[in-house]
Formats: structure tokens, C-alpha cells, sequence
């Protein structure tokens, strides 16, 4: 409470006034009376603390002189006084009510008090009164600075994440590998799910929970206009979803997206979640068509199967979840293993409580010792009371809801099933997800954010009832070029999504219709109208825009590139300008270019300057080279407008232009002299030195190891006048050859032929006085003896092993 503003008298006054009484006004009793307060009493022994007069500052001081100057500041403030009117504002102490607290309890599920088992809370007492700060600063008699305290309370507790180290080349490729096998695992699993829905069985169980008003109007007469049939089938759908969401009832966890293990430790401990979908088989699904009960993977398929039972021409839709091969794919959550354990702390407490009562209960007598049924409240104060033996009286029944509360599973609020309908009015494929998001005809709300670790659109993919698919990413995906398209095996393979559309070849029909054209027309409009990127990340690797920031080492914009846009890095960032891709030019080199069979025009500038590389600690450099590396300022590159097709020096007088090696340079076909031909064959400078024309080796190209290369040479270059010579020697080498080959055979045949004369004629002589029926039986004891030898033995060594009956040992001498 402030007192009332007085009149500002004089020093002297003041001065006078300051020693004297100051009664305290009738109003302000009035209010203290009113607030339950007493007011304080009238001799104060402390002064209430003034201003400081505003002044000069004084120099600064030591920190050692600190408490003998806080006592002078002290003694200074209690003689100052002061001529504003602020500085007569004194302030008495009121002291407060006690506060009521008031303590709400929380009804919160179960899955929030697992939770929030972990969260303890400190009771505080509001009450109590406030630790003084003053006292406690005017009994310390020094000053402590530490500065220690101050950074730590400054920094943050919690330790920063540990940086995940960048996958390798073979990781990266392990990885696309794994990835491409989950596709056509998922693809497989979708195409048996989508012969499922058209079970007729499963139709039959579904048919009857459609009226014919529904089945009406999901079946709009061709007499409609566009308009009216598109509405009909609308208001079919909406009223199919209505009965569809009243009668199927989730009770399973459905398909979502794969997640990688940070180590093989985590897939050891790893249990899948009890309530995955129990639909594995047709007798499954069959049974789910009856109860209604399932997954919503299961409820998107069973709503499938419910509208091509009528006649609709519907498609099954999945968003595949494979594995992710990109680096900061979303790996498994760590299992907490503190709380697992608290939590099994507390069951064993509950059952051990739970036995204790249970003995208690059975070692109670079933007499009662009381007449009239007395409670054990009144038998506590009986002398005797020990004496009682009752019986615990059970609880009463609590009364059970007639319908149980609906199971409650966390998954992400896309869906990765549902249906297209044909809008046979307009010819165009209409979304319907009657179990997740229950839209129609939006498109746009099946892709769910990047952070969401449940589901992830990177391939959908639409089943016809007679087992065709078709891609149909772009139709759902809002950036599909700037965004989806990383997430999909098209960026890291270098045949720009050849292996995907060979995955779809099995499921693609073999003749296009007219709605397959028309609806290939849409997707590509839809990728085309894909607006230009709003953040820089997103132009990285784009296939029509392009910034400066992100081009690679050779590449450059043509001088006539125009910017199309400009975009921001960051809010304080500068605009950078975005330009097209198709103005982007790699440059080469002007070696490089002649590999490639080209070469600079003369008086060109270059488009770019490479700078050097650093040179890699190790690595030798001659002194010569040292300084010719030391005065080069990089390495000029061109783009491809500043070269022309190279022409070599064309062949005279029948001889071959070479270089210092002694061979030509052919690195493509283009290179080849005017009047010359290029012969590949093994025996090709062979027959030109028989014949003895003039020719050159072909260097095609060098094959590198490690850091030194080596020269390939494929062929020869001659004079195109003696081709004919050359290739007619040629097959007369090859023949020469092949006669020489006949004869290697001829000469072994005969020395293996030789070597078996030899042998009979051995044999003759040994056997030459020996009767002949001595011979036959000589020659059956032998054959048997042969048959014994690569017969495998029926027995082991164990046979072999000599057993100790009379116990002397087996063999070893016993001391």
C-alpha cells in the first residue's frame, strides 16, 4: 500500500517534519481494516531506503574493497536526502493471506500414464516464507565470483547429439540393392491383396450392406450429362463411406514404413508390435469380409472389393514403403530399457501385495465371533479383538459398459491403402478413402509430411481388377520432381529409372487403351505444371532449374543464360538467380575433348578456369615439373560450342601419319585418317609386316590402375589400298594356324595310341606261357580287387578300436 503525497516543504522543513510523528490517515485505516490487515506499528526502527541522487559515477574499484564499500554506501544512503517527490513515496509491509491451493486430478488413458510414469514432481509449499536475501548477503563477509558456475548454468545440460558419419560408396550400393528387393517384395504382396478383392466369396459377404439406392447412384446411366454423372457418383461413394465407417471396425495395426536398425544388436532384441494385421491367407480375408474387423489396410482392400461386387470399376492403390537407401533415412527407436524395468518393478510389488492379501484371506476362519454381523470398526477397540476371524467382504460388481470403447492404435493419419474409381463422365481415375482420411476426390491429402516416420510417398502404384498396375506417384506427390523423386531408384541408378519401369513390364498391359493414353497425358501435364522450387535445397539436382551454388566442377551457363527467378538464403540471405538447366553446358578440357574426338577452335576463351588440386602429402614431383606447376594458374575448360569435330592428317603415298609413340590415335571412329582403315584383329601386325606396308597401331584408350596408365592398343591403322592384302593374309594365318592346331592333336592322339600298343605288347609277353583259364581267373581276382579299392567303407574306426573288458588299462601301462 502507498502512502498519500505530501507536500514538499523545505530542506529545513523536511528535515524538521522527518523527526516528528506522522499520523496515518483515516482513509488509509479504513482500507487496511477492510483488507483484514493490522497496520504497522508507528515506530519504525528502519528507514525506508531513498534513491540515489543521480551524479557522476565514481571510479572503479577493487573487488577486495567490495564489503567495506557496500557498509559506506550504507551509512551514505541512511544521512542523503533528496528534493524530488519521488523520494517521499515510502511502502509499508502488508502482510497476505494465506493462498488456497486448489488440486484438480487427471483422468488420462493408460497410454499417457505409461507415459508420464518416469515424471516425479516436487511438492513445494507456497506458503512458506521467502528465504531473505538481504540477511544472508550482509552476513557473508566476502565475495565469491565463479565463473565456472555461471557457463555451466549457461550451456545447456543435455550432451549434443552424436553427427552420423556419412555411409560409403559400397554402404550406398548395399543399400539400393536392399531397397530394389523390398520393391518387388511389396509389389508382389499388393498383386496378391488385389486378386483377393475380387474373391468371390468375399463379394458375395460384402454385397448385401449396399442398398440398390446406393448401387444406383455408383452406376450412373450413360444418358447423364458429365456433370450429373460425376454428382451420382459422388453421392454413391459418400453414403458407401457412411455405411463403411458405422459397420468396419479397426482392431489391427496395418502396413507402415520400414526403418533401418543402427546395429545387429537392435534386430536381436527386436519384437514386432502384438496387434500387426493377422490377414496373411484368403481364409483370413474371407473372414474379415464377414466380422468387418481388421486393419485399415484390410478395411481400404475390403471397400475394393465391396464396389467392383457392383459393378464399379475400381483400382487398389498402395504407397509402397521399402527400405530407404538415402543417408538420413529414420532409423528404429532404442528401446527403453529404465523404463521397462520400473514398470516391472511395480508388477512384481502388485503381485507380491496381492499374494500377501490372498493368504491373509485364506488363513481367516469362515465363522464370524459377533452376533448381529458387527463391522471389523467396531470390533477395534475390543480387548479381544484378535480373537475375530471374518471373512473380507467382496466388492460389488462395477457396472460394464454395453458396448467396449473402440481399441485405440497410433498410426499415421495417411493412409497407405485406398481406391480409384473411374469417373467414366470425364475419364479420369478419382481417389476415395473412406477408412483414413474419408475424402473424395482430393488428391492432394494422401501425401504425408516429411517428418513423419510412419509413411512415406515415394512409390504409388494402382492394381486393376484384371491384375494391371500402373505407377501413378505423380498424380499424388506435390513436388514430385524437386522432392519425391530423390526417394525413388531413379536418382542413384545411371539409366534414369530403367530398372523400375522393367519391374512394371510384367504388370503393364501389353495394348495401351485410349484411358491408359489419356490418363499418361494427365500425369505428364501434372509433372510439367509442377511449380519452381521455394527453398535453395530443392534445386539441387533439379532436371529444369538451376543455381550457381550448385553446379559441379565442369559445368557452366552459356553466356546468353537469362535468369528465370531468383530465391533467398535464408531470411537475411542475398537473392541468388535460378536458371534453366537446359543453359547449363558441361566444359572439357581440351585433352578431353580429344578423346572424344574434338578439339578447340583456335582463339577461343575459355569458359572457366579449374583451379589446381591440392597435391595428396606423399606424393613425388620432379623439380622440372615443380616449377611449370608452380607458374600454372589452372586448367582452361570449353564447352562443347567451342570445339569442332577432329580431322587428322590424311594418309599419302600410301603411309600412315604417327605420333612421337609410334602409333595413331583412335579413340573413336571419327579419328580415323582419310584413306585409311582401321583392322581389328590379333594377327593384324603380323600380316602388314608380311605383306611390308606401311601401318600404325591403334591407342584406343588407356586402362588406369591406381594412378599410372597404361596404353591399349586394338588393331592397326593402314592405308585403305591394302585392306584386302592385309585381310588375305590374315586368313591365311588363321588357316596356317588352324592346321598347326590339327597337327598338336594328330601328334598327341598318336603318342597316347603308342603308349597303349605299348602296354598290350607288355602284357602279351608277361602273360605268353601262361595258361589260358589261369589267365581268366588272374584277370576276375583282379577286377574284383579294383572294385574292392574304390568301393567306400561301410564301417568306422571305431570297429577298429580295441575295448579294455578286463580293465588293464586299454593299451597304456597302469601304475
Amino acid at each position: 500500500m502507498v502512502g498519500r503525497k505530501r507536500t514538499v516543504p523545505s530542506r529545513s522543513s523536511k528535515r524538521g517534519a522527518g523527526s516528528g510523528n506522522n499520523d496515518q490517515p483515516d482513509i488509509y485505516q479504513q482500507m487496511l481494516a477492510e483488507a483484514g490487515v493490522s497496520a504497522p506499528e508507528q515506530s519504525s526502527p528502519e528507514r525506508p531506503l531513498k534513491r540515489r541522487r543521480p551524479g557522476p559515477q565514481q571510479p572503479q574499484r577493487p573487488l577486495s574493497d567490495l564489503p567495506s564499500r557496500l557498509t559506506n554506501t550504507d551509512a551514505q544512503l541512511d544521512t542523503q536526502e533528496s528534493d524530488e517527490e519521488d523520494e517521499d513515496v515510502e511502502f509499508q509491509d502488508v502482510i497476505l493471506p494465506v493462498p488456497t491451493v486448489q488440486t484438480v486430478e487427471l483422468e488420462s488413458d493408460d497410454e499417457d500414464e505409461e507415459e508420464e510414469e518416469d515424471i516425479q514432481f516436487e511438492d513445494v509449499d507456497f506458503s512458506a516464507p521467502l528465504a531473505d536475501t538481504n540477511t544472508s548477503a550482509e552476513k557473508s563477509n566476502s565475495l565469491e565470483l565463479n565463473l565456472t558456475a555461471h557457463i555451466s548454468a549457461a550451456s545447456p545440460s543435455k550432451r549434443p547429439g552424436e553427427r552420423r558419419k556419412p555411409i560409403s560408396k559400397e554402404e550406398r550400393e548395399r543399400r539400393v540393392d536392399i531397397h530394389k528387393t523390398h520393391l518387388l517384395c511389396l509389389l508382389s504382396h499388393v498383386a496378391r491383396r488385389n486378386d483377393w478383392c475380387n474373391d468371390e466369396r468375399v463379394q458375395e459377404s460384402l454385397r448385401p450392406h449396399l442398398t440398390d439406392k446406393m448401387v444406383n447412384y455408383l452406376n450412373p446411366g450413360s444418358h447423364l450429362p458429365q456433370f450429373g454423372q460425376a454428382e451420382s457418383l459422388k453421392n454413391g461413394l459418400r453414403q458407401a463411406a457412411d455405411v463403411w465407417k458405422a459397420k468396419f471396425e479397426i482392431t489391427e495395426r496395418g502396413l507402415r514404413r520400414a526403418l533401418w536398425a543402427e546395429d545387429a544388436g537392435q534386430l536381436q532384441d527386436y519384437e514386432p508390435a502384438e496387434d500387426l494385421d493377422s490377414c496373411l491367407d484368403r481364409a483370413d480375408f474371407r473372414e474379415a469380409a464377414k466380422k468387418l474387423q481388421g486393419s485399415r489396410d484390410v478395411g481400404a482392400q475390403l471397400y475394393c472389393a465391396l464396389l467392383r461386387s457392383i459393378g464399379v470399376r475400381a483400382r487398389l492403390v498402395c504407397s509402397l514403403q521399402p527400405l530407404s537407401f538415402a543417408p538420413g533415412a529414420p532409423t528404429l527407436p532404442k528401446p527403453k530399457v529404465a523404463k521397462s524395468a520400473a514398470k516391472t518393478t511395480q508388477t512384481e510389488r502388485t503381485k507380491e501385495a496381492l499374494a500377501k492379501y490372498e493368504a491373509l484371506a485364506a488363513s481367516a476362519g469362515t465363522t464370524t465371533g459377533s452376533v448381529g454381523g458387527s463391522s471389523a470398526r467396531r470390533r477395534l477397540g475390543h480387548p479381544n479383538a484378535t480373537a475375530y476371524n471374518f471373512q473380507p467382504r467382496l466388492a460389488a460388481p462395477k457396472e460394464r459398459r454395453a458396448f467396449e470403447a473402440p481399441i485405440r492404435i497410433r498410426q499415421s493419419a495417411h493412409p497407405v491403402y485406398w481406391v480409384e474409381v473411374l469417373d467414366a463422365g470425364h475419364q479420369k481415375w478419382q481417389p476415395a478413402d473412406p477408412v483414413v482420411t474419408r475424402t473424395f476426390w482430393k488428391t492432394k491429402a494422401f501425401e504425408p509430411p516429411v517428418t513423419d516416420k510412419e509413411n512415406c510417398l515415394a512409390y504409388v502404384v494402382a492394381f486393376e481388377a484384371d491384375g494391371t498396375a500402373k505407377d501413378v506417384t505423380r498424380r499424388y506427390a506435390k513436388a514430385y520432381t524437386a522432392k519425391t523423386r530423390r526417394l525413388r531408384v531413379e536418382t542413384p541408378l545411371d539409366d534414369g529409372g530403367q530398372w523400375w519401369r522393367k519391374a512394371l513390364e510384367s504388370f503393364r498391359r501389353r495394348h495401351p487403351t485410349d484411358l491408359d493414353q489419356i490418363e499418361e497425358n494427365e500425369l505428364t501435364g501434372v509433372e510439367a505444371r509442377e511449380p519452381m522450387p521455394r527453398n535453395v535445397q530443392d534445386f539441387k539436382d533439379h532436371p529444369v532449374f538451376a543455381l550457381e551454388r550448385h553446379m559441379r566442377r565442369h559445368e557452366v551457363l552459356v553466356p546468353e543464360a537469362k535468369p528465370s527467378g531468383t530465391v533467398g538464403a535464408g531470411s537475411r540471405g542475398p537473392l541468388e538467380k535460378i536458371y534453366r538447366r537446359r543453359d547449363v553446358r558441361i566444359a572439357r578440357s581440351a585433352e578431353k575433348w580429344y578423346r572424344m574426338g574434338r578439339e578447340v577452335k583456335p582463339n577461343e576463351i575459355p569458359a572457366k578456369w579449374l583451379q589446381k588440386t591440392a597435391r595428396r602429402k606423399g606424393f613425388r614431383v620432379d623439380d622440372r615439373d615443380e616449377a611449370d606447376m608452380d607458374d600454372d594458374a589452372g586448367t582452361p575448360i570449353y564447352t562443347i560450342e567451342q570445339t569442332e569435330l577432329y580431322e587428322a592428317p590424311a594418309v599419302r603415298n600410301g603411309r600412315v601419319p604417327k605420333n612421337k609413340f609410334g602409333n595413331i590415335d583412335a579413340y573413336v571412329p571419327s579419328m580415323i585418317p582419310k584413306g585409311a582403315v582401321h583392322i581389328i584383329h590379333e594377327h593384324a601386325a603380323r600380316a602388314a609386316f608380311i605383306v611390308g606396308v606401311d601401318y600404325a597401331p591403334a591407342l584406343t584408350g588407356f586402362q588406369f590402375k591406381g594412378r599410372q596408365g597404361t596404353a591399349v592398343l586394338n588393331g592397326i591403322v593402314v592405308a585403305k589400298e591394302f585392306e584386302a592384302a592385309i585381310r588375305s593374309v590374315i586368313d591365311g594365318l588363321a588357316d596356317v594356324e588352324q592346321e598347326m592346331e590339327d597337327e598338336r592333336k594328330r601328334l598327341a592322339a598318336l603318342k597316347m595310341w603308342r603308349r597303349l600298343l605299348m602296354g598290350l605288347r607288355i602284357r602279351e609277353r608277361i602273360w605268353s606261357g601262361v595258361d589260358e583259364d589261369e589267365r581268366k581267373e588272374a584277370d576276375r581276382e583282379a577286377e574284383m580287387e579294383a572294385e574292392l579299392a574304390n568301393a567306400e567303407s561301410d564301417v568306422t574306426d571305431e570297429f577298429n578300436m580295441v575295448v579294455d573288458d578286463d580293465g588293464e588299462g586299454g593299451g597304456f601301462i597302469i601304475e
